[in-house]
């Protein structure tokens, strides 16, 4: 199975790099980072903007659906 990869460098604690005894655990650790780094994100931008909306949140589907699909949908823009 020959599918693309990415690579994404994460910054973890020396304490959690050393609790973890294989790759599979070092990326948990990793996981659970970028989920609490998202969840700091959502928070800050909640408290902002007020909570999501399941109509945003469907809406925002659909448009990354789009996005991705081959030939659909409007080509993301660069900034």
């Amino acid at each position: 199975m020959n599918e693309p990869t990415a690579t994404h460098p994460i910054t973890v604690s020396l304490d959690a790099a050393r609790a973890s005894r294989g790759s599979s655990e070092f990326s948990a650790a990793g996981r659970r980072a970028e989920r609490e780094s998202l969840d700091q994100l959502i928070e800050a931008a909640e408290a902002e903007h007020g909570p999501v909306t399941g109509e945003e949140v469907r809406s925002l589907r659909e448009q990354l659906a789009a996005a991705r699909a081959p030939g659909r949908g409007r080509p993301l823009r660069s900034r």
